[in-house]
Parts: C-alpha cells; structure tokens; sequence
C-alpha cells in the first residue's frame, strides 16, 4: 500500500514538474529553411525511397546466416581441451559439412549470382 502511493506521488509530481516546465520554456519557431531536409548542400528533386536490388538482398541474408553460423565455431578449440578431441572434431566436420552442402546448394540455385 505504502509503495502505491509512493509511486503515484512520484508519477504525479513527474507530469507536474514537466508541464510546469511545458509552459515556462520558450516554443520552438520553425521556419522554412530550417525544417527543411539539408543533403549535402544539394535539395531533394527525387524521392528518398530508392527502389534496391532484391538479389542484394538475397546475397546480404545469405551473408548473415553463414556468418552466424561459422562464429557458431568459436567454442570448438576451447571444447578441445574440455571434451574428447575426437568427438570434438567429429562435431565439427559434421557442422562443416552442414555448412558446405548448403553453400553447395545455394550456388546450384544462383543464389549467390549477381546479375542473371
């Protein structure tokens, strides 16, 4: 209960200490030249949204998910000196593996082709 109204209190002299300060600080006066978009010195002719290729970013996705997947190997040297070695390698060769058949994969697909 006590905590309740702790916190109410709090909440109430926030929004108070904020409006207060709402009605004291001077407004902002926006003018045209400065709420205009500024690119390099250059006006915007042309819209912002840019049409980008999508087998950019079928490449890009694919980067991603190979790179996770190889700092996945990280743990692997430290996993030398704790585990067997043997089941240790065999893991990872099998990971490896994984990893080449979808590289493999992806580039029968064209996947990983730039332009078609």
């Amino acid at each position: 209960m006590y905590n309740t109204i702790i916190i109410v209190f709090s909440i109430l002299f926030v929004t108070a200490i904020l409006v207060v300060a709402a009605h004291f600080l001077p407004s902002r006066n926006l003018d045209l030249e400065k709420a205009s978009p500024y690119e390099c010195g250059f006006d915007p002719l042309n819209s912002a949204r840019v049409p980008f290729s999508f087998r950019f970013f079928l490449v890009a996705i694919l980067f991603l998910l190979f790179d996770l997947e190889i700092a996945l190997l990280f743990p692997f040297p430290q996993a030398l000196f704790c585990l067997n070695p043997s089941f240790v390698l065999c893991i990872a060769t099998l990971f490896l593996v994984i990893l080449l058949i979808g590289l493999i994969f992806e580039w029968t697909q064209g996947g990983l082709d730039w332009a078609e």
